[in-house]
């Protein structure tokens, strides 16, 4: 059995792009740690949600886990930087103006300490242009480098895909959408296709944990009818340095 470890900028990232795969390596008797290199310290938190005394950081660390244990992660841990947001030039302390190196060499002792068969990062873009997405995927592929990690796969989204599932969402909430985004990957580009649909229940329970951030949009999401839900979610897409054209790999840790 081999060991996945998934990095991502905040907690509810993991979830959303690759729980599937957490959640199968886990099923399939694989070693799982996740790696998040901020608590989401400015994420969603509207009046009256947080505790006396709690911060946001807390309540998402403890979604975290909590999502973490859902999706079968053995090992949880930060690196200890602060959400950046969406600004390109944040201040000082946040992840995407931390220093490169510091960051890499945090990251690669976990990768040596559990010497690591596979690591998954975000796509240079960070799938839709996230500062700390775009860091995760600088930071990751050094660290690899580093830990002489063998196996390092970009997570990202079928372009293609979403537009179809954007079509869906319209369809089920009775709603109509704007034209389909141009982030994530065109289908062409990818290189690694996973079928999680056998484990999105523990996907969207994985969501749900997150609770702090389920907003009045995410609801379309996570209300939607099994078989929508397994439908939008149900597969997982990487891209890995040397593979393709096409799809090469369903399965990160075969």
């Amino acid at each position: 059995m081999g060991t996945l470890v998934s990095f991502h900028a905040h907690p509810n990232d993991d979830t959303t792009t690759c729980g599937g795969v957490l959640r199968k390596a886990h099923e399939d008797g694989h070693r799982v740690v996740l790696v998040l290199a901020t608590r989401g310290e400015l994420g969603y938190n509207p009046d009256g949600l947080l505790a006396d005394g709690e911060t946001l950081a807390d309540r998402r660390a403890a979604e975290a886990r909590a999502a973490a244990d859902v999706l079968g992660v053995d090992r949880l841990e930060f690196l200890g930087y602060t959400d950046s947001g969406m600004t390109a030039a944040a201040e000082g302390g946040t992840f995407q103006t931390a220093d490169v190196e510091e960051a890499v060499q945090k990251l690669a002792v976990i990768l040596r300490e559990e010497a690591a068969d596979v690591l998954t990062v975000y796509d240079e873009k960070g799938t839709y242009g996230d500062p700390d997405h775009i860091q995760v995927h600088r930071v990751g592929t050094r660290a690899a480098e580093l830990a002489g990690t063998p196996k390092v796969f970009q997570s990202t989204i079928n372009r293609e895909h979403i537009k179809a599932n954007q079509r869906v969402l319209a369809e089920q909430a009775g709603v109509e959408l704007p034209a389909g985004p141009d982030f994530g990957t065109p289908e062409a580009e990818l290189t690694c296709r996973v079928d999680v649909s056998a484990y999105t229940e523990y996907k969207r329970k994985a969501l749900l944990a997150h609770a702090s951030q389920i907003t009045p949009q995410s609801t379309l999401f996570t209300d939607l009818p099994e078989d929508t839900f397994r439908t939008m979610f149900g597969t997982e897409w990487f891209i890995r340095a040397g593979q393709g054209p096409g799809i090469t790999e369903t399965d990160l840790m075969a």
